[in-house]
């Protein structure tokens, strides 16, 4: 498949651009878009935001107004870049309301370091690409993989609306969690995803193992098991990895805690290490592009267990085509799901194995 034949780059396309380029958003997603800006020789006119954020306060030496302001000086003729992340309705629909009268564009950056998703990353790649299409086991799965692509290289939102679906499908139609799970959840944050699970499953379970590095959010995590579930639950202040030992962590009290070259010295533990054997049934990761030490630490129980896989597959560029490739050689009997739920950009995509 010829996956370079549906789009133009955004990178490319804002090179060419001769109107004035609006950047809708503060933080860190603004930073790394300003940062390809400043590679790829793309100059920004302006930045706004919501109209309750909009202080006047500077931002790479730019004055953030609202977009009102904004379009008072440069006119209704430009292309709004959205530099910020969202999975809110609320937020969803004030973007897309922007596309009914503006050019808007929403570039794909990744999540954490590493290569941007543009023409030349699909052609040293495109192998891996059609070899997990290929491994995909449903039209959904096959749709999502190409308006992913499609989305990446484009940045038009549409290709995200096109195939997105919510939780309820993947639980009900996929997963089909039972009252006798033995859920491992990697990357627990403050309990959320246990939260989602016991929400499909009356409250009932077998057994809860999570883990969570980030101190803060393990505390609210330890304090809302302690008072809500009963049982067999085991909680371990770690994150995931390919073996135990300690790394340097940045410690963000979200879920934008991961492992980095300086910060705060954490433990690390390999799930099949904190099992030691015991039963696995339903593994989420959702580990901030850990993703592949994660697996490789669970590659026993992977393996002995097959369990329900939930993985998210965005934090990196290559997430969505090589994650598949890497759980199909563990278990080659799984059959490999691909779905988007609601958000901007393409956050929020995850691999199900079944």
């Amino acid at each position: 498949m010829d996956f370079l034949s549906v789009e133009q780059s955004v990178w490319r396309r804002l090179q060419q651009e001769t109107r004035p380029i609006a950047l809708y958003g503060m933080g860190d997603g603004a930073d790394k878009i300003l940062a390809q800006f400043d590679r790829l020789g793309i100059r920004a006119s302006a930045v706004f935001a919501s109209d309750e954020f909009a202080r006047g306060n500077l931002f790479h030496g730019f004055c953030v107004r609202k977009l009102s302001d904004t379009v008072a000086e440069l006119g209704e003729d430009i292309v709004i870049v959205i530099a910020f992340a969202s999975q809110r309705a609320e937020v969803l629909q004030l973007m897309y309301a922007l596309e009914d009268k503006y050019d808007v564009v929403a570039p794909d950056v990744p999540v954490v370091e590493g290569p941007l998703f543009d023409e030349d990353f699909v052609r040293t790649h495109r192998d891996e690409m059609q070899r997990a299409y290929d491994l995909l086991a449903d039209d959904l799965s096959r749709e999502v993989f190409l308006d992913t692509v499609r989305f990446k290289l484009s940045g038009k939102m549409e290709y995200l609306r096109h195939s997105e679906s919510d939780k309820d499908e993947v639980f009900h139609n996929l997963l089909r969690p039972t009252a006798e799970e033995h859920f491992s959840d990697l990357g627990a944050y403050n309990g959320d995803t246990i939260r989602e699970l016991l929400h499909y499953t009356d409250g009932k379970f077998a057994s809860v193992t999570a883990l969570e590095p980030d101190r803060r959010s393990f505390r609210k995590l330890n304090e809302w098991a302690s008072a809500n579930i009963t049982g067999d639950v085991t909680l371990v202040q770690a994150g995931a990895w390919n073996e135990d030992t300690v790394k340097c962590f940045t410690d963000q009290a979200g879920r934008q805690s991961r492992v980095a070259g300086q910060g705060k010295e954490t433990q690390m533990r390999a799930l099949d290490s904190v099992l030691s054997g015991r039963p696995c049934t339903y593994l989420k990761m959702d580990v901030e592009g850990a993703e592949r030490e994660a697996i490789a630490g669970a590659e026993k129980t992977i393996r002995q267990y097959a369990p329900k896989l939930n993985i998210a597959a965005y934090h990196r560029s290559e997430d969505f085509f090589q994650l598949p490739l890497l759980i199909h050689a563990l278990q080659p009997s799984y059959r490999l799901y691909l779905r988007h739920h609601p958000y901007v950009p393409a956050w929020d995509t995850n691999l199900y194995a079944i």
